[in-house]
């Protein structure tokens, strides 16, 4: 299930976007700020290039890049 990023509480979506950039494998050596890593994914997704992805079953929630995802997802 995709969910509106905007539905979300500010702090709650700071939160998601920090636990996303800061995983292991994401930085590949980047020495870029906290903060304008943050700024990126946000970027991305009020421009609809990701999608917050809630597994139901998992009951994870996740940030994808929007070509990433099943297109059924967006009927």
């Amino acid at each position: 299930m995709l969910i509106p990023y905007e539905q979300l509480e500010p702090e709650t979506l700071t939160r998601l976007i920090e636990d996303f950039v800061t995983r292991d494998g994401t930085d590949n050596g980047d020495e870029t700020p906290l903060q304008t890593r943050v700024l990126r994914v946000r970027h991305a997704l009020t421009k609809g290039q990701a999608v917050i992805f809630f597994d139901v079953e998992s009951q994870q929630c996740q940030l994808m890049a929007r070509h990433e995802v099943p297109k059924e997802l967006f009927d």
